[in-house]
This record gives C-alpha cells, structure tokens and sequence, in this order.
C-alpha cells in the first residue's frame, strides 16, 4: 500500500510540488497539457503517483495530498469522506484555480476511486466545471459492499499484514520492521476507517465519460467493475489488465500507456 520507487526522481521532477497548496503535490506546469488529479490508494504514499509527471512528459500531474501524512502529519485524519470531499472540493478550487480553461481528468485508484467519483460529485452538486473524464480503478461500484479489513480491530503488525494479505502492495521491508509499521499502518488505518464508515448516497448519473480499470487477478472482480455503469449517464469503458490488486505497478508502462490514450483526446 506504498511505494517508495522513483522518490528522489520525483523530488527532482516536481518544480515546486507544494506550489498549490497543501492538498496538492504537483509536477511540473506545462502548458497546453491536459491535468491529471491522482487520489492514491489507502495509505499510499502520493509521491508514487507524482513519478508519473516524469514518465508522463505531456501531462501535467497533481496528487491528492491528505491531512495527517507527510508534511500534514500533525493534522487530524478525516472524520469521514464526507467531510474529505467538502474540504478537498474547496480546497481544489481555492488552491489550482479551476476557471483553468484546459481539460483535466480525475484517476482514483482502489479507496482514491471513491474519493475521486465523490469529488466529482460534490464539484458537479457545486455547478463547477467538471473532469472531462473519471478514471477508476480497481475498486467496486461505490453502491455495492465495500469489503475491507477491520481498521480498529487489529493492531498494525496484523493490520498490514492483513491489507498484504488481500490486496499485496506492502514490501517486505515494511511488513517486518516494528519501526515502519506505526508511520504506515497510519494513514492506511484512517483510510480504512473511511471505507468503512461510508454509505452511498443514491442520487442522479454523473455527466462524465467514466473509464473503469482492474486486474484480472485481483479479489475485485469484473462484475464489481461493471458495476460503476449504474453511475454515469455517459459512456463507460471497463477493461482489465494483467496482473493483481496493483496491476498498475506490474505492468507500469503498460498502463501509463493506457492512461496517455486517455488523456492525449482531450487536448484536441
């Protein structure tokens, strides 16, 4: 559920990565490009995603930083996702000025799929001008049961041994080191508390094209996946790749390639 590979190169690519505001990591500015919003995974380290403006020269990226990791670790983790997406929604429009006329795309993998389709939801429930495309991934139909490791039952040993168990995506180093285990278990813990705590709030199709993304080995199978159709009045695309939970990783150019097909149609 975290990902150091490629830290320093990012730190290198990211011109000013706090430039935006503390709810944003970003690379480079370029102009002219499509922006690309990245919500990571439970617990995961948002510099993973910030890599991808290196190996992404055409796409300007940002990810969701939240409170109580990094450089927010002395704030309060979020009470609920409700409350995330009300402040992460003005957070957005305060800090990277969405009267940007350029096209941008939300990508949520696994609980950020569920940050960024709410997020979208509370920006169109706003009347602000919306993604032109919702990209989720490897995460069921937010309508359906969210299965999840019980956030408060476990200790933090146990608890990430549970999330390697069922999703893999803890290195090893992480999974035996009694000092990893309390700055991971964290953020993860808090998230998980999130997923467990939400309940769909039934309400019209988004006007978004919304492409949905998974492994084929992964425990989220396709049927959750199609799922996701129940909340767009646009068109949906499902496709899966190989590989598990972290499909993305295991086949990394592979998917930033599918990634680019998706973002290259919006700046013409």
């Amino acid at each position: 559920m975290t990902g150091t590979a490629g830290t320093t190169r990012a730190a290198r690519t990211a011109e000013d990565p706090t430039r935006n505001g503390p709810w944003l990591l970003s690379g480079p500015h370029r102009p002219g490009a499509p922006r690309l919003y990245c919500f990571p995974h439970a617990g995961g380290n948002p510099v993973e995603y910030l890599r991808w403006a290196e190996l992404l020269p055409a796409v300007e990226v940002h990810v969701l930083h939240l409170p109580g990791r990094g450089a927010r670790h002395d704030e309060p983790d979020p009470g609920s996702v409700g409350d995330l997406v009300a402040a992460l929604a003005d957070g957005l429009l305060a800090d990277t000025g969405f009267g940007d006329p350029r096209p941008y795309a939300f990508f949520g993998h696994s609980f950020g799929a569920l940050i960024a389709y709410e997020t979208t939801r509370a920006l169109r429930d706003g009347g602000r001008r919306l993604p032109a495309e919702l990209v989720v991934s490897a995460f069921p139909a937010p309508h359906t049961p969210l299965p999840a490791p019980d956030p408060d039952g476990l200790s933090d040993a146990e608890l990430l041994h549970a999330v390697a168990d069922r999703h893999g995506g803890i290195p090893p180093e992480v999974l035996d080191s009694r000092l990893l285990h309390v700055l991971v278990a964290r953020p993860l813990r808090a998230d998980l508390r999130l997923v467990a705590a939400y309940r769909h709030r039934p309400d019209v199709p988004l006007p978004v094209p919304l492409t949905v993304l998974g492994g084929t080995d992964d425990r989220v199978t396709e049927q959750a996946l199609d799922a996701w159709r129940e909340h767009t009045a646009e068109p949906v695309t499902v496709h899966l790749s190989p590989g598990g939970h972290f499909y993305l990783r295991d086949h990394e150019e592979r998917f930033l390639d599918r990634l680019l097909d998706l973002l290259t149609p919006l700046t013409r």
